[in-house]
């Protein structure tokens, strides 16, 4: 047996765990959920299920639910907008400009949300977006006269909650990704003659799209499907959300096949929106 075999054994001994596990984890539920949606009803307590596509035709015939899988998808775009718009220059602050303790105390701040509980965080912004809270007495200290700012239930405190959940992800993939830039790349261009924005744009920003699309993608597919920050900021007005109906099928009316076919339906979504994206997501990446 030669150095090679022997590396790819290693090889194969090393990750088949992770692989085993991930296989598990993620295809066995799958494949369990896909054959729920197939169902009439869900097989338990002596319940007969029988196969059918009514579930899936549910979401055809009723505007309702494509109604809602619209809403939500604007809440992943939204979010994740806002996401990359906040994200990118503070992962490029942190990346280019900020050093030694400065960017220490910051990387601090990033990942402190992931520190708390997230249900803790999410109920901690309903006192400082509601009525008379931390926000509103701030504007009424400095502008006595200014109206009350009351964002609870509603779909900025949605936009609200769900950017402070997922902001990190996208400073950290894209510090990442401006972290491995080689300085001398930059150095070059500007010996060249390109000024300071055209650097950027030419050099910076192409090769820290790996980042920027990791980033969004981390972002936009569990948004879409969020439902505790619908339910608890958006309250009776903004909380009907494709993903907090797909909860509901599970814990309050007990209908798993109709839950599965909306989930797989979501996800069908997410993959075709990721396949159309892809011709442009690849140029960035071929021009590296």
């Amino acid at each position: 047996m030669d150095v090679q075999q022997r590396r790819r054994i290693a090889i194969v001994g090393l990750t088949a765990p992770a692989y085993l596990w991930l296989a598990l984890a993620v295809f066995l539920p799958l494949s369990a959920m896909l054959y729920f949606s197939f169902l009439t009803v869900a097989p338990f307590g002596g319940r007969e299920a029988e196969l059918t596509l009514k579930h899936y035709r549910a979401f055809i015939d009723k505007p309702l639910y494509r109604d809602l899988a619209w809403i939500s998808l604007k809440l992943g775009f939204h979010v994740t907008l806002i996401c990359v718009l906040m994200g990118y220059p503070a992962a490029l602050a942190l990346a280019r400009y900020v050093k030694g303790r400065w960017r220490e105390a910051l990387f601090l701040l990033v990942v402190l949300p992931f520190w708390s509980n997230a249900l803790v965080r999410t109920f901690s912004w309903t006192m400082v977006l509601r009525g008379d809270g931390l926000v509103d007495r701030m504007i009424q200290a400095v502008l006595p006269w200014a109206p009350s700012l009351d964002l609870l239930f509603s779909y900025p405190a949605v936009v609200i909650g769900l950017v402070h959940a997922y902001l990190p992800y996208m400073i950290l993939t894209c510090y990442i990704s401006l972290q491995a830039i080689d300085d001398s790349l930059i150095e070059a261009a500007r010996s060249l003659g390109a000024s300071g924005a055209t650097a950027f744009r030419r050099v910076i920003l192409p090769l820290s799209v790996p980042g920027l699309i990791a980033g969004t993608v981390l972002i936009f597919v569990p948004v879409i499907g969020s439902f505790m920050e619908p339910r608890i900021l958006g309250g009776p007005r903004a909380a009907t959300m494709l993903g907090t109906v797909i909860e509901e099928q599970f814990t309050r009316i007990f209908n798993w096949p109709f839950g599965a076919a909306l989930s797989f339906i979501l996800l069908g979504i997410v993959l075709l929106i990721l396949a159309l994206s892809y011709p442009l997501l690849r140029r960035p990446m071929q021009a590296m």
